[in-house]
């Protein structure tokens, strides 16, 4: 059995409190909807074979995050981080708390749960726009916390 299903739980509340704590937010609820956001930000710029490859190298619950009632259309452009971040933040806009950092928050997430040899691979093979979006600085770096 895959570690990321043995683990689904332990693995998803580690990758919502570090993005809560990154968010400064204090509910749950509103770390879930700037998570949603920042990944269907990232997906609509994705072909649906990139957006497929990038699930694979995600958590269980990350993974039915991110593929959730997706639809596939044409990528979208990529824009600048701030046409992302206002993207992310445009979800549920009457129950959005998002703060302007929620990229970052949920790339620092991402990277406390997932090892850097199982995604950047995979965002390199997507292009220098999909490691921006997920780039964190070394020193904003979370241990790695599952194998």
């Amino acid at each position: 059995m895959p570690w990321t299903y043995r683990h689904a739980s332990a693995e998803w509340q580690r990758f919502l409190e570090v993005a809560r704590e990154e968010m400064d937010l204090v509910s749950n609820n509103s770390a879930y909807t700037a998570i949603e956001g920042v990944l269907l930000a990232f997906r609509r710029r994705l072909t649906v074979d990139q957006a497929l490859r990038f699930a694979d190298a995600l958590p269980s619950v990350v993974r039915a995050i991110f593929l959730y009632r997706w639809h596939p259309k044409a990528p979208s452009p990529w824009g600048n981080r701030e046409a992302q971040t206002a993207e992310a933040k445009a979800l549920r806009p009457r129950h959005n708390l998002t703060p302007d950092n929620c990229i970052e928050a949920a790339a620092i997430a991402l990277r406390a749960v997932v090892r850097p040899d199982e995604i950047d691979p995979v965002l390199s093979a997507i292009g220098p726009e999909a490691e921006a979006f997920w780039r964190v600085a070394p020193e904003r770096l979370r241990p790695v916390d599952f194998p």
